[in-house]
């Protein structure tokens, strides 16, 4: 069995492979300060708690945007399973091209995430367009041969929320959710609007736009936390995967066997 661990801004995804089926994942919060012991005693608790055996582990993959973190999870790795984490290296040990003008500047999400997407929907002769509603909301375009093209990053909804409390002082905290209509008749219905539609908008004009420069028939597929809530309401997105980064990191996996 492999396991994979996703290690984002926000969280840290951890799930556990039986060949290509995943058994079971779990959602922890990214804290940069946490040592390798109290990692490996958290997914220990996890393990047991879902009746999985530590020893029935035999690989370890491994993708994360927090360095910090990186060599902690590598030392929980050997201590904890005895096994020696594979780490995703875009334009390393990937085997997707990267045409990237600088490939080691790619986060290692954004390429298991185009990787699993082309494994999915692709050789089709039609390019792909991967959005992930993570901290940030990243668009990436991956031509019809197989190739990571490149994207664009923006501020994700949370963060776009967040910044609204902390910089207007009268507005208050809101959740991200669909409002019952577009013209909001509270200060709180104003801001779910903007919030919820404003993102709508802005995603689909940019999948339109990433489309045409793609030859206007790109394949779409959506993936992060809002993805259910958000993509819904984009006709331009057919697919929508929850796991689809997990199953990223365990393609790269077995293509370093």
């Amino acid at each position: 069995m492999l396991l994979a661990i996703d290690v984002g801004n926000t969280n840290i995804v951890l799930g556990v492979f039986d060949d290509r089926t995943l058994v079971q994942s779990w959602r922890l919060q990214t804290l940069r300060e946490r040592t390798s012991d109290e990692l490996g005693l958290l997914v220990e608790g996890l393990f047991a708690h879902s009746k999985i055996e530590k020893s029935s582990i035999t690989g370890v993959i491994l993708g994360s945007v927090v360095p910090p973190l990186t060599s902690t999870l590598r030392s929980m790795s050997q201590r904890y399973f005895g096994v020696e984490a594979v780490v995703v290296e875009p334009g390393v040990n990937t085997h997707m091209p990267i045409l990237y003008e600088n490939p080691a500047e790619v986060g290692a999400d954004r390429i298991v995430n185009a990787i699993a997407a082309f494994d999915i929907c692709g050789g089709k002769g039609r390019p792909l367009i991967v959005v992930d509603f993570g901290t940030a909301t990243t668009l990436d375009a991956i031509t019809a041969k197989g190739e990571y093209l490149g994207g664009a990053i923006c501020p994700g909804v949370t963060i776009s929320a967040d910044a609204l409390f902390q910089r207007a002082a009268r507005l208050p905290r809101i959740d991200v959710r669909k409002p019952s209509r577009v013209v909001g008749r509270t200060t709180v219905g104003a801001m779910e609007s903007g919030l919820f539609w404003g993102y709508v908008g802005m995603v689909d004009g940019l999948v339109r736009r990433m489309s045409d420069e793609l030859g206007g028939n790109a394949v779409c597929v959506a993936t992060g936390g809002l993805a259910d809530v958000i993509a819904p309401e984009i006709p331009q997105i057919q697919h929508v995967d929850a796991d689809l980064t997990l199953h990223g990191l365990r393609i790269v996996w077995e293509r370093n066997q």
